[in-house]
């Protein structure tokens, strides 16, 4: 029983071993294909650079000049194309980006790099240092020096975010909050929009369809205003929320004519609504639930 179990054993270790053995085998055949890949491109690369440089300095190439505008046209293509890629897929797009070099040698070299560019309406311009220490085969870069310039009069809720990536030096970390923050303004912008077009002699915005306040104005009660108030919080960690407060004004007058503690729970009311429908279907049931909707 025993040397059968053992048998049994063995074959069972020589199977592992082949399953291993093959696998081995696929992952040095898709680094070969990695490396061929990589040496392709490589080679297609230097050999436009080469043609170009040699046109420039008056050498002849068989195909001429035609041949090397062709090639020169065909790589800024493929660049354009890469960057609309990644313009799509991360959502900032850059429209400038200088660079000047203080310090170069075989060890360390620094640069001055100043990026503008913008993410939906969001404008940004961020100017660093970056150092690149190189030893061995190692090579170690750090950013010093953050500066980032955006509009602070429409971000108040971002400076303090900023601040913090300026002292923490977090590209990463400032792009991927700029994408996300630009996001959750693009959708308060859509949501206020919509409700305009739907009901506009009911809903008005003052500072636009980016301000932060949509205002519900009653259509038989002048001086009665809801105002729903969107902001959208980033915290010194990168942490984006949007935070909607509902606000009533209602005359004196007015108030006498209602229960006082339905207007003062509105607000309550509203809360609850957005944490069981979301802020679209909470907007939307607040101004028919008042009769703000000439629909209902």
């Amino acid at each position: 029983m025993e040397d059968k179990m053992n048998k049994e054993n063995i074959e069972e270790v020589k199977v592992l071993e082949a399953q291993i053995s093959c696998l081995q085998a696929e992952v040095a055949e898709l680094q070969r294909q990695k490396q061929d890949s990589h040496k392709d491109m490589a080679f297609h690369l230097r050999g436009q650079v080469q043609d170009a440089l040699s046109y420039m300095c008056g050498q002849r190439l068989v195909g001429g000049k035609e041949k090397v505008v062709s090639r020169l046209k065909e790589g800024v293509k493929e660049l354009e194309d890469d960057l609309k890629r990644q313009t799509q897929l991360n959502g900032i797009s850059l429209t400038s980006c200088a660079t000047k070099t203080l310090e170069s040698s075989d060890s360390k070299v620094v640069q001055q790099l100043c990026v503008s560019g913008h993410c939906s309406e969001l404008v940004f311009q961020v100017e660093f240092q970056l150092t690149e220490v190189k030893e061995g085969q190692r090579s170690e870069r750090t950013v010093s020096d953050l500066n980032v310039v955006m509009d602070a009069s429409d971000l108040q809720n971002f400076s303090s975010f900023l601040s913090g990536v300026e002292e923490s030096r977090d590209l990463l970390l400032f792009f991927r909050t700029l994408r996300t923050f630009s996001d959750r303004c693009d959708e308060r912008s859509r949501t206020f929009q919509h409700f305009q077009n739907k009901y506009p002699a009911v809903v008005s915005l003052p500072g636009g369809c980016r301000s932060e306040v949509m205002t519900l104005n009653h259509p038989e009660l002048p001086g009665c205003v809801l105002f729903v108030h969107w902001s959208v919080d980033v915290s010194r960690e990168g942490g984006v929320a949007p935070k909607i407060n509902l606000l009533t004004k209602i005359p004196e007058k007015a108030l006498q004519l209602f229960p006082s503690q339905t207007v003062g729970g509105a607000a309550e009311a509203f809360q609850s609504l957005l944490r069981i429908l979301g802020p679209e279907a909470a907007l939307e049931s607040v101004i028919r639930a008042v009769g703000l909707s000439q629909d209902t």
